[in-house]
């Protein structure tokens, strides 16, 4: 056979070769191709956000009454309302106070997820008021899952002042949970922002910036889409790393506040919102 011969031959082979490469895939690109081909599903949804209720201040029932009659005639349908703690202003051991604040949570139509704040679990007297809040209300760490999006909410007030809670770690008990959230979208939920807090013309310092740096990067090792929290009793927005915080106004009038609670909007990842006043 001819030196010609034979690089024709060789061409003939390396064209079918060629040519079966292109009909049949290998098994990596048979796997990744039609994956990353497909658009991601449409994951669309709302949900509310109220805090500060500070149920036995003067007009709370009221307020919260119209909120919650508000909420409930939104045009578009709710996942869930999320209460991100200070349910009452240091009456948890009132019982009448405690009775009324149910009372108006149980005409909310959409599932309720509810978290203590500063003024819930006093702690001076953490004891009596974490029994009385488990017994009354619930669980220091909720997990819940709507569309997909792991909705994490969790007690943070040990890490916001800085206290010892026998049997709950809230940065371990969020990494369980955010672990057993896996690579899903997540909203953690909690009452006192992380964040340094602005008020009367100057700046009042956060948490410990050791746990806050902690905090910080536990949310950015996870797939978390947002932080939501209260407490400041003001809108007000801020980045931890790459997780957005989003601190909603109160229901409470302290300070001469307007009344107010929070609509989300979900969107494959993003979260946008409006601010609603009571009338």
């Amino acid at each position: 056979m001819t030196a010609a011969h034979k690089f024709s031959v060789s061409r003939h082979v390396l064209w079918l070769c060629l040519a079966l490469v292109a009909i049949v895939p290998c098994d990596d690109a048979s796997q990744a191709g039609p994956a990353a081909a497909e658009a991601p599903a449409d994951v669309h949804f709302y949900f509310v956000q109220i805090t500060d209720t500070h149920f036995g201040t003067p007009d709370t029932a009221k307020r919260t009454a119209k909120a919650v009659e508000m909420i409930n005639a939104l045009p578009m349908k709710i996942k869930c309302v999320l209460h991100t703690g200070d349910i009452t202003s240091n009456k948890l051991e009132h019982e009448p106070t405690v009775a009324a604040s149910l009372a108006a949570f149980k005409r909310i139509k959409a599932p309720l997820h509810i978290l203590p704040g500063n003024h819930d679990i006093v702690v001076r007297n953490r004891i009596a008021t974490l029994a009385i809040y488990k017994r009354k209300y619930g669980k220091l760490l909720i997990e819940a899952h709507y569309d997909g999006v792991a909705f994490i909410g969790v007690y943070t007030e040990p890490l916001a002042a800085d206290f010892p809670l026998e049997s709950f770690d809230p940065l371990k008990r969020l990494a369980a949970a955010l672990k057993r959230a896996g690579s899903r979208p997540a909203i953690v939920f909690h009452h006192t922002p992380s964040v340094d807090d602005f008020y009367r013309n100057r700046m009042h310092a956060g948490w410990d910036s050791t746990l806050r740096a902690k905090w910080t990067k536990l949310l950015n090792a996870h797939n978390v889409k947002a932080v939501i929290a209260g407490h400041f009793h003001r809108d007000e927005h801020h980045w931890l790393g790459r997780v957005p915080l989003y601190v909603s106004s109160s229901i409470a009038g302290m300070w001469g506040r307007q009344a107010s609670f929070r609509i989300y909007e979900y969107r494959n990842g993003k979260l946008s919102y409006r601010t609603q006043y009571i009338e």
